[in-house]
């Protein structure tokens, strides 16, 4: 039997809207012949009860869960059809039940055929197609990311949900000693970085020097092509390029923002000032910044119109 890699199990869920491990299973038993596989779960019947599987999911909401003592987080989007049921209770509780689940996931896959942890008899997507029947729309867990502390790291991790759940932040400051990671002003200094994170949709890196030399090329190629600089000297052209870049990748770093809550000072001032009060070294060491659908494309519809084939459907 051909090896059924998880690329293909995701592509056959695409095409047919059927769960993973049910594609899985489609694919075992037609040796991984992906027409085949369709073919098997039409005669199953799984493609039509797997219909509102294939609806746009471009809603939802995003969610965190952070273990204890702050040595685990993750950050995880779930997405639904419409604002309705991203508001109502039982959904929120799964985007809190799936965060807490991927704690222990590596990606989306092994998260959906775990055992659940609050029901083992059933598997996380189980749980996902229940809530699909319970609220009658298309429920999609798109993506997670989980920081965990190094061994004998010390630090937290801590997250930032704003605006309902439609933008979240996850990120890992790292310091000298757990006694310091326990303190309130060091749980509070991630907390503000947190929100700063959220607050700066264009920052990408948390320091200069992490940005990939690449990156810094293809900077430095858009602004030598700028038409503004065709007259001058290249020794000019030259310095005024590289001002622009130096500018142009502080932008997207973490550490050279103004501080939201004291534009006299940028975050890089904001962390030396808790060193020199904690003692040790501080570092922001990761980040990242989820926006509710950003990537996928918004399904406009008419209400009147798909009520109407769903009646025509029905005669």
């Amino acid at each position: 039997m051909a090896e059924i890699s998880a690329k293909v199990v995701q592509e056959l869920r695409q095409k047919t809207g059927v769960g993973m491990m049910d594609c899985k299973k489609a694919l075992k038993e037609t040796d991984g012949d992906m027409d085949k596989a369709i073919e098997w779960l039409r005669q199953k019947n799984m493609i039509k009860a797997g219909k509102m599987e294939t609806r746009a999911a471009t809603d939802g909401l995003i969610g965190s869960y952070i273990g204890t003592a702050g040595r685990v987080g993750v950050l995880v989007e779930v997405n639904c059809q419409t604002d309705f049921v991203a508001r109502n209770e039982a959904f929120k509780t799964l985007v809190q039940n799936i965060a807490m689940q991927a704690a222990d996931a590596s990606d989306v896959n092994s998260l959906m055929s775990q055992p659940y942890i609050h029901d083992q008899n059933i598997t996380v997507e189980e749980l996902v197609k229940q809530n699909i029947s319970q609220l009658g729309e298309n429920i999609q867990v798109r993506r997670f990311e989980r920081f965990v502390l190094d061994e004998g790291t010390s630090g937290l991790v801590g997250s930032y949900i704003h605006t309902g759940g439609r933008v979240g932040v996850l990120v890992e400051v790292n310091c000298q000693s757990d006694e310091v990671a326990a303190s309130e002003e060091f749980k509070t200094l991630v907390q503000n970085v947190a929100m700063q994170i959220a607050a700066c949709p264009n920052v990408e890196y948390v320091k200069v020097s992490d940005i990939p030399a690449e990156v810094v090329e293809r900077e430095k190629g858009i602004e030598m092509g700028r038409d503004d600089l065709g007259n001058k000297p290249q020794n000019i052209k030259e310095k005024i390029v590289q001002g622009r870049i130096d500018k142009r990748l502080q932008e997207m770093t973490l550490m050279d923002q103004p501080y939201i809550r004291d534009q006299s000072i940028a975050v890089e001032d904001l962390v030396k000032q808790h060193v020199s009060q904690l003692g040790g070294n501080i570092e922001v060491r990761q980040f990242v910044r989820y926006i509710l659908g950003e990537g996928l494309e918004k399904q406009e519809s008419n209400f009147a119109e798909e009520v109407a084939a769903q009646m025509g459907g029905n005669k």
